[in-house]
């Protein structure tokens, strides 16, 4: 039996079952709720690494991440996110963004799974609903950015917080940049499509720079977020296209695994 827990604004929800005892009803639910609340999140999972490709799969083709090697030969799809104690830079990811929006097709769903966490409210992963971001948008600014473009580095702000990791297991890799709407539809609801980590400027170069302060204050406020708090075990999912989200600060040791789908 699968159970529903909305957070507080439904951004996002717990939702409550054993990942691999799911049926296909079970499954419906399952993207139904991703698709309402923009991210989901089950505690106490065992899924190795083969039954956690098997479930990302039904979720669309895996991607590889263009920045760091995978896990291994058997499971490249699979990317390790570790904070170890003796880092002295940034938490990987440490900035709101949406992964990979530097490539011309970025990842609709990322998938992390916690496999070492810190003590419990230590190391949490905040997300901000970009349905509530929009839907707060002041109308003048919606038909501003209604056909407005935004560019986007790998080389954006938040590179910085994954130095430590690409010295041990970086991939050769040049400068990824893209384009992308800012306002998109998604299931009938507007979004505001816009990684601030990874943003360098507008299409448009005509757009008032004081618009990219202004678009970040407003993507961030504080009620569009909630912060989610982690145990071993845990699995997160959320859209891409609906929900930011970053690492918050902390110190310790932390090994996550993450996944992203097309």
């Amino acid at each position: 039996m699968l159970k529903i827990i909305p957070n507080k604004k439904n951004i996002g929800a717990e939702l409550v079952c054993d990942l691999n005892k799911i049926n296909n009803s079970s499954l419906k639910k399952i993207k139904s709720a991703l698709s309402k609340y923009g991210m989901i999140y089950f505690r106490n999972q065992k899924l190795n690494s083969d039954h956690y490709v098997k479930f990302a799969k039904k979720f669309g083709k895996l991607a590889n991440y263009p920045r760091l090697k995978g896990l291994n030969k058997k499971y490249p799809q699979i990317t390790v996110v570790q904070r170890k104690s003796t880092d002295k830079g940034p938490s990987f990811g440490e900035q709101f963004h949406t992964d990979s929006i530097y490539t011309k097709k970025p990842p609709r769903f990322t998938m992390l799974l916690s496999k070492l966490v810190p003590k419990k409210g230590k190391a949490n992963t905040d997300f901000c609903s970009q349905y509530l971001a929009y839907e707060k948008l002041p109308a003048n600014f919606k038909r501003k950015f209604k056909n407005e473009k935004c560019i986007f580095s790998s080389e954006g702000p938040i590179s910085v917080t994954r130095l430590e990791r690409e010295k041990e297991k970086g991939k050769k890799a040049k400068e990824l940049i893209s384009k992308h709407k800012l306002i998109r539809k998604i299931n009938s609801k507007y979004t505001l499509y816009c990684s601030p980590g990874h943003f360098i400027g507008f299409n448009n170069s005509k757009i008032d720079k004081k618009l990219k302060t202004y678009l970040f204050k407003h993507q961030l406020k504080k009620s569009f977020q909630y912060s989610l708090e982690w145990e071993k075990n845990q699995l997160a999912i959320w859209d891409n296209r609906s929900m930011l989200h970053q690492a918050t600060a902390f110190k310790g040791n932390r090994i996550m695994h993450r996944i992203t789908v097309q």
